[in-house]
């Protein structure tokens, strides 16, 4: 029902966008197409990079760092992997979810998300550059150790 309620909402726009210029409506419309296209090119992408991924790391690879019967041992590998890999954002969300589905712990797919955006040892370099050395070690330093509550904590919860 509230997809309905969205198209209609956006038919009613559109209509009265034409209504008020049909030249910029046309405009706007070339503009949405070229963005749709690239996000459907981005959004293929990171499926084809999800798919490499999972493809070259073995089910038994991923169990063994992330799904052992040692959970605090695969949290500090979910941990140190995602400090340690540089990927954006929009592709490390559904590798998480792959990650879990392939047996890794919670716990490990959180610390790994977590460090992944907030720590980086890839980006050291241009951060101490910009930043100085004393910054980047104690940000990088907290942000590992935070990524590290946050997997106790969704352990706790969930």
């Amino acid at each position: 029902m509230t997809v309905i309620l969205m198209i209609l909402t956006a038919a009613g726009f559109l209509i009265f966008s034409v209504i008020k210029s049909r030249k910029k409506t046309k405009e706007g419309a070339k503009m949405a197409g070229k963005m749709l296209l690239n996000t459907f090119i981005e959004v293929a992408g990171i499926m084809a990079i999800v798919g490499l991924v999972l493809a070259a790391l073995p089910p038994e690879l991923i169990q063994k760092l992330l799904g052992n019967a040692n959970t605090a041992l695969s949290t500090i590998s979910g941990a140190i992997i995602g400090t340690v890999t540089i990927m954006p954002a929009i592709i490390a969300f559904p590798l998480a979810k792959s990650l879990y589905i392939s047996g890794a712990h919670l716990t490990a797919v959180a610390p790994f998300l977590t460090t992944l955006t907030m720590a980086g040892l890839a980006t050291m370099p241009v951060e101490v550059e910009h930043f100085g050395k004393r910054f980047t070690i104690v940000r990088n330093g907290l942000s590992f150790v935070a990524a590290l509550a946050i997997a106790f904590m969704m352990g706790v919860f969930l």
